[in-house]
């Protein structure tokens, strides 16, 4: 069938005909769509691709704003005694705090109405999706039905609706109205909840009201007793009940500790405080140096003025209180009594008004929530068919997307630990004394591997090479018997030896501990 918004007639096996309306969003919705004109509602909704896919919807577009957008049927959908499913798919890109994303199945409007009118006055048939907002987390489903007594329409709300989806994927949801009176919620094709229109467990207020009602005009007798416990008349007050004795007294087996500095207080003038220069006695007040704790509180048990702890006060009582007993006058809980309801009908069937137009009036504290795919068909199968090919490949793409980020993630954060835990390692083999000579080339090594975490493996290899080198120089360096100096070597080196051999050992000394002090810093530096 064709994929372009409007009622399409599609014939069956039985060569019965059904209606379909369908809402992609494949082109720009500003031909099929009208804004609303009203003023509140500016939020700026726009054709986007959904994240991740090539398929587009219509967008929510900004955050904290009010939303309205409707189109006009080509013809009104008539409800009554037939299969009839609301489809559509929603996705919270950027999640959803506090907002709607339902849908409002208008019914005809008044005389006169444009499409640029449309705002949350406007009377709807049904009113169908997920809402969220603090305590507030549910798919409604509410029918407005006009009473055949009183002419008044009502909103009747869906019971225990399902919970909204808290995710960024792609959901549809869909409502499937039998004519059996039968109504089952699906969220991504499972069944969440069922319920019967003409049940008064399943709607609030019930669609049939109550045959009788109370009397509002009868009213509880002065006489009406409704304690069901009343003080004993006869009860006395015992002689040795003191209600004055206090719940709490000073404890008189208490000791003052030793050492309590009773003369002291606990905090003091800050004696290095000095008042500052551009203070103006006049203006500012009196200057009066800051307070701190007093240090000889600080080894003592106390200061200040020392009292007895309060105790728990073992006589006391408290106000008496006569004891109850069971009211011989009591008569119960009064209520009104009962009369017919004057508003009472029966139904064998909802009276469900035709549909002539689809809107979506909203305020949403997030941005990022698109809209696609709306549907309204009269078999159940064809909304199926519609989740398999239009919904289902999405929804599984964005899990697969979603797995594979959670996948890098975690690789991500197991080598950055382990990066970790490899460089604290290597900083404690730089400390180790025999390395001292090579301590800052080993932790500039280091130090340049945690700038570029990819080459960890090769500054691990780099270091182990070097400690190799050293340990190697270490173990097997001093073992080659030295050759036979020449004289002249001799006579040069008594020479310096002479001249300035402790002054050589202490440039020797002052360049290794230059070299251990420069990487101190660096590390440091590091670490901060």
């Amino acid at each position: 069938c064709s994929y372009a918004l409007g009622l399409l007639y599609l014939t069956r096996n039985d060569g019965s005909l059904f209606q379909l309306l369908y809402e992609p969003f494949d082109v720009s919705f500003e031909k099929n769509w009208v804004v609303s004109g009203k003023e509140d509602y500016n939020g700026i909704w726009k054709h986007s691709q959904s994240d991740g896919h090539e398929d587009y919807g219509l967008l929510v577009s900004e955050k904290a704003k009010k939303y309205a957008i409707v189109k006009d049927l080509d013809e009104p959908v008539n409800i009554k005694d037939r299969t009839l499913v609301f489809q559509y798919e929603t996705r919270f890109q950027n999640g959803l705090e506090c907002g709607g994303a339902y849908l409002k199945y208008l019914r005809p409007q008044d005389a006169g109405w444009t499409p640029r009118e449309f705002d949350n006055e406007s009377p709807y048939s049904i009113m169908f999706g997920p809402d969220k907002c603090g305590s507030t987390n549910k798919v409604h489903f509410i029918l407005k039905h006009k009473s055949p007594k009183t002419g008044v329409f009502v909103e009747h709300h869906l019971k225990n609706p399902p919970s909204v989806p808290y995710d960024k994927f792609t959901h549809v949801y869909t409502a499937s109205l039998k004519p059996d009176n039968e109504l089952t919620i699906l969220i991504d094709g499972e069944g969440k909840k069922k319920a019967n229109f003409l049940s008064a467990d399943d709607f609030e207020p019930p669609l049939i009201p109550p045959k009788t009602i109370p009397d509002p005009d009868d009213k509880k007798p002065e006489d009406w007793d409704e304690r069901a416990k009343i003080p004993d008349p006869d009860a006395v007050k015992p002689d040795d009940w003191d209600e004055n004795a206090p719940e709490e007294i000073e404890d008189e087996e208490a000791v003052k500790p030793e050492g309590w500095l009773d003369d002291e207080p606990e905090e003091i003038d800050d004696p290095d405080a000095t008042k500052p220069a551009d203070w103006d006695d006049e203006e500012d007040g009196e200057w009066e140096a800051p307070k701190i704790d007093n240090p000889k509180c600080e080894e003592a048990p106390g200061c200040c003025e020392w009292k007895r702890p309060m105790k728990k006060n073992p006589a006391y009582k408290g106000k008496w209180h006569a004891p109850l007993i069971d009211n011989p006058n009591y008569k119960g809980i009064w209520k009104p009594r009962q009369i017919p309801n004057p508003d009472y009908f029966e139904l064998d069937k909802p009276d469900f008004e035709p549909i002539a137009s689809i809107g979506i009036e909203i305020w949403t504290m997030q941005d990022g929530i698109l809209f696609d795919n709306i549907l309204i068909a009269v078999d159940e199968k064809v909304a199926e068919s519609y989740r398999e090919k239009m919904w289902k490949p999405k929804y599984e793409a964005e899990q697969s997307k979603q797995k594979a980020e959670e996948a890098v993630s975690g690789f991500s954060d197991a080598l950055a630990s382990f990066q970790k835990k490899v460089f604290d390692v290597l900083y404690k083999v730089a400390d180790i004394p025999v390395f001292a000579p090579y301590r800052s080339k080993i932790i500039g090594v280091i130090e340049k591997g945690e700038k570029q975490p990819n080459l960890t493996i090769g500054i691990m290899v780099a270091i182990v090479v070097v400690l190799a080198t050293v340990i190697f120089r270490i173990l097997f360096g001093r073992k080659k018997p030295a050759a036979p100096p020449k004289t002249t070597s001799r006579a040069k080196r008594a020479k310096a030896t002479k001249n300035g051999g402790v002054g050589s050992t202490t440039e020797k000394k002052e360049e290794n501990e230059k070299e251990n002090a420069a990487a101190l810093r660096q590390r440091s530096r590091r670490e901060t």
